[in-house]
């Protein structure tokens, strides 16, 4: 049964006990071009690089390129309402919380994909 991660660390972990690190990283990388955002992560990166290179990708799209940050949002099918109850005073803050939905919503894709 999918078990929803309460972090993004618990997330990671969970991607690998299932063996499917792999395929978080593929579909990560999947939609952020489906959304022409390229982010390229290797397969063979360490866990906290992968959510290092993502946190970095979506400060660098809430700073510069809000547009695309929320076409990114809507091809990932991150929820609205949970963006909505983010607070956005603090823009690494709520980068790293946006990350943490963005990862949630692609890992949540991988482990149903995985097992229907």
């Amino acid at each position: 049964m999918y078990k929803p991660p309460i972090d993004i660390d618990s997330l990671i972990s969970q991607a690998e006990e299932e063996h499917l690190y792999f395929k978080l990283i593929e579909q990560t990388n999947k939609d952020f071009a489906l959304a022409n955002e390229s982010i390229d992560i290797p397969l063979n990166i360490f866990p906290f690089q992968f959510k290092d290179l993502v946190h970095e990708k979506i400060l660098k799209l809430i700073q510069f390129k809000f547009a695309e940050y929320l076409n990114l949002l809507y091809i990932i099918d991150v929820s609205e309402e949970q963006i909505k109850k983010l607070d956005g005073s603090d823009l690494v803050l709520l980068s790293e919380q946006v990350t943490f939905l963005i990862l949630k919503r692609e890992w949540q894709k991988v482990w149903f994909r995985n097992k229907y």
